[in-house]
This record gives C-alpha cells, sequence and structure tokens, in this order.
C-alpha cells in the first residue's frame, strides 16, 4: 500500500486534512509540521505521497523533495500565485488553495494507482542476472554442448527445462549441471 504524509505548518491543518483523507478512505501514515518529521516517517517506507504546503517550520517543498527517498512524489498545496511561479514545470503536482476536498481526495487517489501500477511492474520486470550467474548458465550449456551433442539452443532448453521441472532457478540448475558433469 502507498503510504501517505500530510505535512502543513500548523498541526491543526495537518490533523484536519489527515482526518478529512481517512473518511474518504485514504490511509494516512501521518501528520507532520516539519520537514524533518516527514523524511524521519518517509524513511520507514519504500514509497508514497506527501501532501504538503509551499513552506513548512524548517524548510522549503523543493528541499524536502530533493531529500526524499526516490519512491515518494509530492502534491504541493499552494496559492494560485505561487504555482503560476513555475513549480509546475518542476515535475510536482499542485492543488490551489484553498482545496476543495472532492479534487484532492481524487487527485490522490489518482496519485496512489499511479504509484501503484509502477510497483507492480517494477515487480514483474524479470530481475537483471549478474556477469558471474550469466556465466554459469553459459558454462553449463557448453559442458552440456561438448558431451551431449547438442546446440546452444538445445542446451538451454534443456536447463530451462530442468529448472522448470524442479521448481529452481536457471542459475541453480546450471550450478547442479556442472557439478554433475565435472
Amino acid at each position: 500500500m502507498t503510504s501517505v504524509i500530510v505535512a502543513l505548518p500548523k498541526i491543526e491543518d495537518a490533523k484536519s486534512m489527515k482526518n478529512v483523507l481517512v473518511r474518504n478512505g485514504v490511509s494516512v501514515a501521518g501528520a507532520c509540521i516539519t520537514g524533518a518529521q516527514v523524511l524521519a516517517l518517509a524513511d520507514s517506507y519504500s514509497d508514497g505521497i506527501v501532501i504538503c504546503g509551499y513552506k513548512m517550520a524548517d524548510m522549503m517543498y523543493s528541499r524536502l523533495q530533493e531529500y526524499l527517498p526516490s519512491g515518494f512524489e509530492i502534491l504541493l498545496l499552494a496559492s494560485r500565485q505561487v504555482i503560476s511561479e513555475g513549480i509546475a514545470e518542476s515535475g510536482v503536482m499542485c492543488l490551489t488553495m484553498p482545496v476543495k476536498v472532492h479534487d484532492l481526495v481524487n487527485t490522490v487517489d489518482m496519485m496512489i494507482q499511479a504509484a501503484e501500477l509502477r510497483k507492480r511492474k517494477r515487480r514483474e520486470r524479470p530481475r537483471e542476472r549478474s556477469a558471474k550467474e550469466t556465466g554459469l548458465i553459459k558454462d553449463a550449456k557448453e559442458v552440456l554442448m561438448r558431451r551431449n551433442h547438442m546446440t546452444e539452443e538445445e542446451a538451454h532448453r534443456y536447463i530451462q527445462k530442468c529448472s522448470m521441472d524442479s521448481g529452481t532457478n536457471m542459475v541453480e540448475t546450471a550450478q547442479m549441471v556442472l557439478r554433475m558433469m565435472k
């Protein structure tokens, strides 16, 4: 689940915005008044959304954006004048103050869905093999090609099939082939 952190200069405002979000089905990790509190809370999550004002007690939103972990996005709440001064081009999602509850909830929901989609795509992407792992698979294929007179494609398919049949990954199967053939 994508974590949401609310950071506004006044704790009453932060808590009331947190309550509004919770009443509308958004899980909120915390309400903060300083950037340091946000960063401390963000360190315990891998990704999320920080809803913040232009200026907090100890830092501006831009400094917070620099220090946040890479999986975090900012939803900036600011006046129309501040937003028109070039913030929109910085890649930060913005809402003008005063914020309508409907706009806030819809924007946060949209950001959460986008974050969840990115997380799902990251998980589904096959992981990269290291040079050592690639070398092990290559060595196992060469042994199979030499001893069993297989083509490279046949050796690859053999390792792949054994891997699937045994429920191990290809690197472990290649290691088993190398151990058995030595």
